[in-house]
């Protein structure tokens, strides 16, 4: 019997990997002004940032077939659902002057490596515990020439939290899709430095379960500041929720995982 063959190495470059087809460039073009915000042009984000925030779709499309990184799978959809979504942040992180930011559960690099190619940040820490994932991160990272100032935490939140080179650090935590609102605030308050911002990505209306984590935001010590809608054809159900810290964060938080199911904030 022939023994089967090993799989091809994922790539680690860009420069072999197929070119993103035309729909892509069509579909990020014409979302890019709404997803920069009234007033803003294309011109907000260099052709070097788009060709970089490019490199990192193409990388993840050629590591998708062997990791599950997206269920997205059409570079298309992939320039609306994740480059475009990802850039929504863009102007009110730029306003913030914001240079330093954590991102919870990276996943395949969204929101945090075009936010990190964008802004362009000074330090960005992506955060992800699946161990698969992270090592794409980190290829990633470096592929697009982020390698410098991107780092990557294989980890979960919790125990970065605990660290004290992180808690109360952090300009910024970026989180799309990673919890409800009140479990959110637990993970990310307490690495934010009082006056730091948590950008969470919500589905409206989001109004109910913002009323519900309430309770937590507080207690956690922070304010919900506003609810920035998104007017990226495609994304108009999505809203980026803002929450400002303002005082420190309780040392007991974040509790463990199974003491966060037995009793919710």
């Amino acid at each position: 019997m022939t023994p089967p063959h090993d799989r091809d190495p994922l790539p680690t470059c860009v420069q072999d990997l197929d070119p993103l087809p035309e729909e892509y460039e069509a579909t990020l073009r014409a979302g890019l002004g709404a997803a920069l915000g009234d007033g803003a042009t294309a011109a907000a984000v260099s052709e070097a940032q788009l060709g970089a925030i490019a490199d990192h779709v193409r990388l993840l499309l050629a590591w998708n077939s062997a990791i599950n990184l997206s269920g997205i799978r059409d570079p298309g959809m992939i320039a609306c659902e994740h480059v475009l979504d990802s850039l929504t942040a863009l102007p009110l992180m730029k306003k913030a002057g914001i240079e330093e930011f954590v991102d919870l559960g990276s996943g395949g690099g969204y929101p945090g490596l075009p936010l990190a190619v964008a802004l362009p940040a000074r330090r960005a820490l992506l955060v992800e515990s699946v161990g698969k994932k992270a090592r794409f991160l980190a290829t990633a990272a470096e592929a697009i020439g982020m390698g410098g100032r991107v780092a990557i935490a294989a980890t979960r939140a919790e125990t970065l939290a605990g660290d004290p080179r992180h808690r109360g650090h952090w300009q910024a935590v970026t989180a799309r899709a990673v919890a409800g609102m009140g479990e959110l605030v637990e993970l990310a308050l307490p690495l934010l430095r009082v006056g730091g911002l948590l950008v969470a990505w919500k589905r409206a209306p989001a109004e109910s379960e913002l009323a519900g984590a309430d309770g937590a935001i507080r207690q956690l010590r922070g304010r919900l500041i506003r609810l920035e809608p998104v007017r990226v054809p495609g994304l108009e159900d999505h809203v980026l929720a803002v929450v400002e810290k303002i005082g420190e964060s309780p040392p007991q938080f974040p509790r463990d995982p199974a003491a966060r199911r037995r009793r919710p904030l």
